[in-house]
């Protein structure tokens, strides 16, 4: 019996030839990335519950401040200058102010073939490279960060088969939240969606990202594509080499399979407070909205940027928006800058923030009041994600965020038409 790619990848860091679905396996970790959500709870069980601490490997270790950035209270930035301190005394890389974690980590650490542990729960991002990327939480990432290892039980792999090609205002980020509302919230319970077909190989790896990173809010442990050849190219243009470039045997086993044809998708909105509580963005319209946000690890890159641009150009936010703009690194703002968007931006009144989590965070940036409405590129929509447990967060892609920020109402982009 054949492997898929999470299987290669897991049996490579085991340091076996074969494994399968329940077998409990201890793994050599490539790398190990924290941010500041929950990095000073795990700086105070190393002090507080290792006998003699010390780190396996301080070069596999990515500290990234980007949830409260900058601080906005001292409870905050104690916690920050203790992860910072922490950093600096066992030389681990530390970001900070510089973006989202999960964009630093593609932009600067994610090779295919890697077995990657985050401390957040959309670490599943970096299967867009063809890397194992999982989300655990303190206890776990601190036995790794001292052991350089961790025990893993072997997923099972739902195969999601992508056919046709999307249209034109059709955006990944449609086809993310049409497949979640397909399969649910609990569909792909820790497993691993691996996506295939035709219509994936034709994704950009920015848009891979936006399906890996989603994958999570469908229950799944990783999500990953095949390191093909847009994969490959796009990290060579960074400078960077793959660990393995593992594809799926042909006789590899999937607990199950879905086809999706990108030609049916058309523009999704996800209501509150669920994210799998899908409807065509079109029954959507007309809903008041207070505050518009773009941005994310899901979709706060320059492709979104440049859909912003595009739609606000000549046009502007309505009086009773709030629009949040937020590139998702210092990266994407300096080529949004280049490209001359901010200024589009700006123009047509939108506010544009420092490269962090922001909005989707809820809890430093444009926080909504009692009873406010919210359209958001962000990862979640749960009760009180954004602000006051009263508000209201829908989720819609780059185009619908956009779209509704200029008519003050959620709309699609072909209102604006």
């Amino acid at each position: 019996m054949g492997m898929t790619i999470a299987e290669k990848i897991i049996a490579s860091a085991a340091g076996v030839e074969t494994v399968k679905p329940g077998d409990i396996h201890t793994v050599t970790l490539d790398r190990m990335m924290s941010n500041d959500g929950t990095t000073h709870l795990t700086i105070d069980m190393y002090h507080q519950q290792i006998k003699n601490p010390s780190i396996a490997d301080p070069k596999k270790l990515i500290f990234i401040v980007d949830h409260n950035v900058p601080a906005d209270n001292p409870k905050t930035a104690a916690s920050q200058k203790k992860m910072r301190d922490f950093a600096k005394e066992h030389h681990i890389d530390f970001w900070e102010g510089k973006g989202v974690c999960h964009q630093i980590m593609m932009e600067h650490y994610v090779c295919p073939g890697e077995l990657i542990f985050g401390a957040d729960s959309h670490t599943c991002t970096y299967g867009a490279l063809g890397a194992f990327g999982t989300g655990v939480g303190c206890t776990d990432f601190l036995y790794g960060m001292v052991t350089g290892t961790s025990w893993l039980l072997v997923p099972e792999t739902v195969k999601f088969n992508l056919t046709g090609r999307l249209r034109k205002g059709v955006y990944p980020r449609d086809l993310m939240l049409h497949i979640i509302g397909q399969i649910g919230a609990n569909g792909v319970n820790y497993q691993v969606m691996e996506f295939t077909g035709d219509g994936a190989k034709a994704l950009s790896v920015n848009d891979r990202m936006v399906l890996c990173n989603l994958a999570v809010e469908a229950g799944a442990k990783s999500a990953v594509f095949e390191a093909d050849e847009t994969a490959l190219a796009w990290l060579k243009e960074r400078g960077r080499e793959p660990k393995h470039v593992f594809r799926s045997d042909p006789d590899a086993h999937y607990f199950k399979e879905y086809t999706f044809d990108l030609d049916k998708i058309e523009p999704i909105v996800a209501r509150p407070d669920f994210v799998d509580d899908v409807i065509p963005a079109r029954e959507a319209c007309g809903i008041k909205i207070d505050e518009a946000f773009l941005g994310s690890c899901n979709n706060g890159r320059i492709d979104e940027m440049r859909v912003a641009a595009r739609l606000l150009k000549g046009r502007r936010v309505a009086d009773t928006v709030r629009f949040l703009i937020v590139p998702a690194s210092n990266e994407v703002y300096i080529q949004s800058l280049e490209e001359g968007l901010i200024e589009i931006f700006m123009e047509a009144g939108a506010i544009v923030m420092n490269a962090n989590c922001s909005v989707c965070w809820g809890s430093c940036q444009g926080v909504i009041g009692e009873n406010e409405v919210l359209i958001s590129t962000g990862t979640r929509n749960f009760k009180g994600r954004a602000g006051h447990p009263s508000s209201k967060v829908y989720l819609g892609s780059a185009a619908t965020v956009t779209a509704s920020a200029i008519k003050g109402v959620i709309a699609t982009e072909n209102e604006l038409e």
